[in-house]
């Protein structure tokens, strides 16, 4: 299946500019998820690709055809959307055979299509039925199917399960997994869920404000995000970020000092950044891994089974750590714990542009 290149993209409503410039290459038979916050552009992104707006600049290329001026028609690209579009007085076995039928396909083609299909995503006992008669799920298997028959070279899903609830979505996630699996056709899938883009995504693509603000695997961007926004934009809860100054090679800040060995020559202000779960309480990590421990008040406490999420207090700065539940006798609300950083999983951000100048798993940094 070809792979997707944008190539200093552009788009334009009038005098707002919803994407600038960008640059992106999907590899052939991937499953690549743009994520980001509401307005950040990944939907008109995946509209320009499948052709339901124009370019205002730039190229984009299906394979090595340039599909930049092509009708929807003419790129082969099939798309989902977060509403099913469903015809509600067709059966489910029509709807999914009416894009083919308008192609003027044999019926004879068009039936084995869609047995192949129904029996693919478990529809083959509901080609009878009407939208109507469908849970939220099975509407949605029954577009992807209409999307399938078609036997395109690039899926496009925008928001595809976010009508669907929490354990469906779930479910569903796996499914579609299984699909690409299964099919190979190169995916772009749109998600404003970091969850859904860490757990579904070969490769994701971090949108802000019209720009890509990286591109890389689910552990890259997990574990080196290349700025503050995406640091705390992936993850939940959401990295805890401090702010202070590196001075004589250790961190002052929310009233702690931390050395930090292995800094280098970086002084001045600083963002330290640390995700929940490589705060530790005292005395639970290994020594080499651990900084000096400093001292917090436990503020708040979430029980999610066999963890909880222990939001602490330092002076005016709130951090959230997650404990496993066999630790938390030792915590109490309104009482002080002593508390330790993995040195092995710190970031530091530029305090002015919030770029990445050091982080987690980089060159044996704040190593002791």
């Amino acid at each position: 299946m070809p792979g997707v290149r944008l190539e200093k993209v552009s788009k334009r409503f009038g005098e707002v500019r919803t994407l600038r410039e960008i640059d992106l290459e999907i590899a052939d038979g991937s499953f690549t998820v743009l994520v980001g916050p509401s307005g950040c552009g990944k939907t008109t992104t995946l509209r320009l690709v499948a052709g339901l707006e124009t370019v205002s600049s730039g190229r984009i290329l299906i394979g090595e055809r340039d599909v930049t001026a092509l009708e929807p028609r003419e790129r082969n690209v099939a798309m989902v959307f977060q509403n099913y579009a469903l015809y509600p007085h067709m059966t489910v076995y029509d709807n999914i055979a009416f894009g083919l039928r308008a192609k003027k396909m044999d019926e004879t083609e068009i039936r084995r299509r869609i047995l192949d299909v129904a029996a693919m995503l478990g529809l083959g006992d509901l080609l009878a039925r009407r939208p109507g008669e469908l849970s939220g799920g099975q509407q949605q298997r029954v577009a992807i199917g209409r999307a399938i028959v078609r036997e395109p070279n690039l899926f496009l899903f925008d928001e595809p399960l976010s009508n669907l609830d929490a354990k469906l979505r779930i479910g569903m996630r796996t499914e579609l997994l299984k699909l690409h699996r299964e099919l190979g056709t190169t995916t772009i899938y749109v998600t404003h869920d970091q969850e859904e883009a860490m757990t579904m995504g070969d490769r994701i693509v971090v949108m802000e404000a019209g720009e890509i603000r990286q591109t890389g695997t689910p552990r890259e961007i997990y574990f080196r995000p290349a700025d503050l926004m995406v640091a705390r934009f992936v993850g939940s809860p959401p990295m805890n970020v401090l702010e202070g100054r590196i001075e004589g090679g250790a961190f002052e800040g929310a009233g702690l000092r931390l050395p930090l060995p292995g800094i280098g020559n970086i002084t001045g202000r600083i963002l330290l950044g640390v995700r929940p779960e490589d705060i530790h309480l005292a005395g639970t990590l290994e020594p080499e891994r651990a900084s000096a421990p400093f001292s917090a008040r436990v503020e708040v406490i979430e029980l999610l089974g066999a963890r909880a999420i222990v939001t602490f207090a330092l002076g005016d700065t709130e951090i959230k750590a997650v404990v496993e539940e066999r630790q938390l006798d030792t915590l109490g609300e309104g009482t002080d714990a002593s508390l330790v950083l993995d040195h092995h999983r710190l970031h530091l951000f530029d305090a002015e542009s919030g770029e990445r100048v050091l982080g987690a798993r980089q060159a044996r940094a704040f190593r002791t």
